[in-house]
């Protein structure tokens, strides 16, 4: 089972936001919904640098430019797409309070 997006509107927000990650977006969706992962190290072997904080993950998108801030439910196989920040903004931290979401 490959993975489904959920809240995809986050992303074509992100890339009206971002125009220059609209492509980055484009190829992350696409290699996230065609993969079939079952745990992080599963989920690596297609995105390397993805990276688990705390229940999140978080994707280098755009060659390290943004970030991508998902929950990756693998018994559902669903992502949900939690926040997209320039990586500037991702350093902050303000990402990680839980009223950030």
């Amino acid at each position: 089972m490959s993975f489904r997006v959920i809240t995809k509107k986050r992303l074509h927000d992100s890339a009206t936001h971002y125009p220059d990650a609209r492509e980055a977006l484009q190829i992350w969706l696409l290699g996230i919904t065609s993969i079939e992962a079952h745990n992080l190290t599963e989920l690596r072997t297609r995105f390397p640098s993805a990276d688990l904080v705390g229940r999140l993950t978080v994707f280098n998108v755009g060659g390290n430019k943004y970030r991508l801030i998902t929950r990756v439910e693998y018994q559902r196989g669903e992502v949900y797409i939690r926040g997209f920040l320039t990586h500037a903004e991702y350093n902050k931290g303000v990402w990680k309070n839980d009223d950030w979401f």
